[in-house]
């Protein structure tokens, strides 16, 4: 599962350690509401997440814990893998 902020779909974030490319081709889909994302969250082994409001959802859903997220120009980024 991928999700970002829809903000950020097709965007470049350039920070001192790295340049990360939201493509559109990778996260640009469906939207859904933030409902629907706390619900899908649960059902996906693999998530990939980028932005600020989608990265709080999985916070607090308690999928990840803050020490878990890295910020790239100071946007949130987290990968999850279910094991």
């Amino acid at each position: 599962m991928a999700v970002c902020d829809k903000e950020l779909c097709g965007k470049t974030l350039k920070g001192p350690e790295a340049e990360f490319i939201v493509s559109k081709g990778f996260y640009d889909g469906e939207s859904v509401s933030v409902k629907e994302l706390r619900s899908k969250l649960h059902e996906f082994g693999s998530i990939n997440i980028v932005g600020n409001k989608a990265v709080q959802i999985v916070l607090d859903e308690k999928i990840v814990s803050d020490e878990n997220v890295i910020e790239i120009a100071k946007i949130k980024h987290v990968q999850i893998f279910k094991i």
